[in-house]
């Protein structure tokens, strides 16, 4: 209607104007309601032409849509493990921190796990002690191993040297037994030596990896144990959170609830716009927008990113081919807009529905010395008509809540 009403003041005015004024037909005379047609056809015809041109160019290069809406992401909360809720730390609606326990499931058999691991490692400390003990005891083996060979090596000795001096006054069969004697003790020491080396090597080596093992079971114990509590990955509010004590919960067919992150739908608003305007859809262009949950208030915002894909044309691939019919709704180009000033979005209430304009800006090209004077005034005119769009945002703001509240019956 504001198109229309623009354009006669362009067509039919000067039309009346000139039957009028020009060749003096007056209104009930010779301009009536049945000669309307007749005597203002060419202002009609043109203010037709020039609304329908008015309303293309309008649409066309200042784009709008209503499908614009405040996305937000929620975060699902869901245990890492199937398991009986134990405790729950949260209402039905309530605030929570970063790392704040959410709920608890029942965690007896990793307690019984973790206490296993611990019991596990003072048996490594008390082998270990043992261990020690028996290195000690082997440094006295090895001793006295060494003292009976040396013993044995010294009479030895004596017996072979009153040989030398005096043959025969030591009977041979002595000397023999002498020398298996020493071999003996030799192999004493050879033992007790080995004894200590596995002594030394069980405190060094075996005993210190058991400890370690046992300490990595510790540690796993306590993770498996640390997933019952399971806590908030980021600051946000829990809603509708209806889980209690008892509840069965599992990561893939029962999740505990969501979480709504701190700040959600409070930076973006998504729009989707018609296929039509994907060369004009630009990333810089202005745009304003107005939301049912903040009525009677016009955002500044700007586009952020157009994306270059459209999802009415994806598909998986399978067993079948792809029907093109199938799709029935023609997809649209989605816009991200962001606030054109810092607390544009505050008080829009996430997954608010909204209104919003996108305007083309061909201020640069009016400005350069290569445009010529047509095109120039051309896009003056592609400029200048972006405020009856706006004009028109501005109307659906005031009239959204009567539409809302009265019209439809709310």
């Amino acid at each position: 209607m504001l198109e229309v009403l623009l354009c006669s003041l362009l067509t039919i005015l000067p039309d009346y104007l000139y039957r009028r004024y020009a060749q003096g037909k007056r209104l009930g005379r010779e301009i009536t309601l049945f000669s309307v047609w007749f005597e203002l056809r060419w202002g009609i015809i043109t203010c037709l032409m020039l609304t329908v041109s008015l309303i293309t160019l309008i649409f066309y290069f200042h784009p709008s849509t209503t499908t614009a809406t405040l996305f937000y992401r929620t975060v699902p909360i869901i245990p890492e493990a199937t398991g009986r809720v134990s405790e729950v730390h949260v209402d039905f609606s309530a605030p929570v921190k970063k790392g704040d326990v959410i709920f608890k499931l029942d965690s007896t058999k990793q307690e019984a796990a973790l206490e296993t691991a611990r019991r596990k490692i003072a048996e490594v400390d008390a082998a270990l002690v043992a261990a020690q003990a028996d290195v000690v005891k082997a440094d006295g083996q090895i001793q006295e191993a060494k003292s009976a060979y040396q013993q044995a090596t010294d009479d030895l000795d004596v017996k072979r040297e009153l040989q030398k001096r005096n043959p025969g006054i030591v009977p041979q069969r002595d000397i023999e037994k002498l020398e298996v004697l020493a071999t003996g003790r030799q192999g004493a020491v050879n033992a007790a030596t080995a004894a200590r080396q596995s002594a030394m090597a069980r405190v060094t080596s075996l005993l210190p990896a058991e400890k370690a093992s046992a300490e990595a079971a510790l540690a796993q114990a306590q993770v498996e144990l640390d997933k019952t509590s399971i806590r908030a990955g980021v600051a946000g509010r829990v809603e509708q959170f209806s889980l209690r004590p008892g509840d069965i919960v599992s990561p893939i067919m029962r999740p505990a609830g969501i979480l709504i992150p701190e700040g959600a739908g409070q930076r973006v608003l998504s729009a989707g716009f018609g296929q039509i305007e994907a060369q004009v859809m630009k990333v810089g262009m202005i745009a304003e927008a107005t939301c049912i949950s903040k009525p009677w208030t016009i955002i500044p915002m700007v586009v952020v990113s157009v994306q270059n894909y459209i999802a009415a044309g994806q598909f998986r691939g399978g067993e079948q081919l792809v029907e093109a019919q199938q799709v029935l709704r023609p997809g649209s180009i989605l816009v991200l807009l962001e606030p054109l000033y810092k607390g544009g979005l505050q008080g829009v209430t996430p997954g608010s529905s909204c209104v919003v304009n996108a305007y083309t800006s061909n201020h640069d090209l009016i400005e350069s010395k290569d445009t010529g004077a047509f095109k120039r005034f051309a896009l003056h005119a592609v400029d200048a008509v972006g405020l009856v769009h706006a004009m028109l945002l501005r109307i659906q703001a005031l009239v959204l809540p009567v539409k809302t509240l009265v019209m439809s019956g709310h």
